[in-house]
């Protein structure tokens, strides 16, 4: 065989490869677009009429999940077709999903006046608009389809008032008290000083004083928040007051064309990836999640980076080829193969319980036993991922800086600059698209792990984000949400997870995307300073 027809077969065998691995991923991205687009798109509500063996026929509304088609078993009847439909209702008519044989229904129709309702705590609500209440009683109004969606938007309006009120300037106010206090007991502790303490004692008082009156600022939000009602009547004829503060969205689902349908769509989706409510992604949306993830990652990146730089440059610039570095050279290697839990615990049992743990005694001793840095939080996860990823980004770095030719260091070497000055102005720059390659795959790894999150800060729901308005604005020890995580807890935690299985698919083509948004920013930096530095090469 010549060495060109031997060339051409592993050009068509790669070739190959690498369209089997684009035609699955393609699969996979369609997969998740086609499972999670049902959890957004407005879905027909049927009204059926269900007899019961000995027992008169009941209405149920509900949405078709799936139909199984009837099949004809050799020398039998045809078997009669199986649906399974989401009534919704979970609080008052659980469960929420049942089965119904096509010999059960005696008629079904589809109610144009038929309402769906998204909640926060309980899900999806079907049945029919009966009013609305203010403080229990009746509005009356020409249009109450208008007079609901504009009370909607105002309880909305109010709750982002009450969240901050609760979130920024009540905690600003008892991080107040609280530097007032110990400054009261520094001074205390240093000598009495009668015109120092007088001072703090009217800085107390008036601090609260504002705490007392933002605090009835806030009760009077919340009433106003639980004041109205969404009276809405099920199949059965009963009535169910909804509160407002509960309702995520309601849409008519009958009435509605494509265009209704699609633009219904488009907003939900929208809400779901922007609702800034720290809650849990089938209570509301999965902003937390997202924004968790993402700020885990940039800091993992900000730590791995420099770390693994240094000790690339370390083994293949400096530390020769003895014993010791063929030593370290195989302990990167295996590490890059452990199982990840294994740096989970080692991050909890390292990092939290024993610097976490120091730092508290050192620091907040004021606090304890109320730990601080002592117990899982954003600083310690995103840690544990850098020593987690740190193999990667160590071997990567080192690839790149081997492939750069040795002429280059000697030619600025003959040139007059010293060693560090060849190394930080000749090889670091050309080892960058190496590096960045790291960046990809450590990015890549974290992004998707979750066995060690576990037990180094992430949770389920948060009460506020690592972020806000109050000093230091970046809050390292808070526990954080995770998008990864999430697909866990929907998928195994999750007690009604054929309702979530839609969000389930919605949540992981999020974490996808993500990834593939992460590593496209890399590549393209990666790509632009390669072109930069290929006439150095050349």
């Amino acid at each position: 065989m010549t060495p060109e027809r031997y060339n051409e077969r592993w050009r068509w065998l790669t070739a190959g490869a690498v369209s089997l691995s684009l035609l699955a991923f393609l699969l996979l991205i369609g997969l998740l677009l086609w499972q999670g687009m049902r959890y957004f798109w407005p879905q027909p509500l049927i009204l059926f009429s269900v007899q019961q063996p000995h027992q008169a026929a009941q209405p149920l509304l509900a949405e078709v999940i799936s139909r199984q088609s009837p099949g004809t078993a050799q020398g039998a009847e045809t078997t009669p077709q199986r649906l399974l439909v989401k009534t919704g209702n979970r609080d008052f008519a659980a469960p929420d999903f049942r089965t119904l044989l096509s010999s059960q229904i005696r008629a079904q129709s589809r109610p144009a006046d038929a309402i769906a309702v998204l909640r926060r705590d309980q899900g999806m609500a079907y049945g029919w608009f009966a009013g609305l209440e203010e403080n229990q009683q009746a509005l009356l109004a020409s249009n109450m389809d208008n007079v609901f969606h504009q009370r909607l938007q105002q309880v909305r309006l109010w709750q982002r008032q009450a969240s901050h009120l609760r979130q920024v300037t009540l905690v600003e106010i008892t991080k107040q008290l609280q530097t007032l206090a110990q400054q009261q007991k520094f001074d205390a502790a240093a000598g009495h000083d009668l015109q120092q303490e007088s001072i703090i004692e009217a800085n107390r008082a008036e601090a609260q004083r504002q705490f007392h009156e933002v605090s009835q600022q806030l009760a009077a939000l919340e009433r106003q928040i639980d004041s109205d009602r969404l009276v809405m009547r099920d199949a059965q004829g009963a009535l169910h007051r909804l509160p407002l503060a509960d309702i995520v969205d309601a849409w008519y689902p009958n009435r509605m064309n494509f265009a209704q349908k699609l633009q219904q769509a488009a907003s939900r989706m929208i809400g779901f990836v922007s609702d800034t409510a720290p809650t849990s992604p089938e209570e509301g949306g999965i902003f937390p999640a997202i924004f968790g993830t993402v700020l885990m990652v940039m800091l993992m990146s900000v730590v791995v980076m420099p770390l693994g730089v240094v000790a690339a440059v370390w083994l293949h610039e400096y530390a020769g080829n003895g014993l010791l570095t063929r030593l370290v050279r195989i302990a990167v290697v295996n590490l890059a193969g452990v199982p990840s839990i294994v740096y989970g615990v080692f991050g909890l049992g390292f990092f939290v319980w024993l610097i976490g743990g120091s730092l508290d005694r050192l620091l907040f001793i004021d606090r304890l036993p109320a730990p601080t840095f002592g117990t899982p939080g954003l600083l310690w996860a995103s840690l544990t991922l850098a020593l987690l990823t740190l193999p990667v980004v160590i071997v990567a770095t080192e690839e790149g800086l081997s492939r750069i030719p040795r002429s280059l260091r000697q030619g600025a070497l003959a040139l007059g600059a010293t060693s560090a000055e060849a190394l930080w102005q000749v090889t670091l720059p050309l080892a960058v698209p190496a590096m960045l390659t790291g960046l990809i795959m450590a990015i890549a790894r974290a992004a998707g792990e979750v066995a060690p999150l576990m037990l180094v800060g992430v949770v389920k729901m948060v009460p506020e984000l690592p972020v806000d308005g109050v000093f230091p604005y970046l809050h390292l020890d808070r526990k954080f949400m995770h998008l990864g995580y999430q697909i866990y807890e929907l998928a195994f935690q999750n007690p009604n997870s054929q309702s979530d299985r839609p969000l389930l698919f919605a949540t992981a083509l999020l974490l996808v995307v993500i990834i593939l948004l992460l590593n496209l920013l890399a590549m393209i930096l990666r790509h632009r300073l390669r072109e930069r530095y290929r006439t150095l090469l050349h």
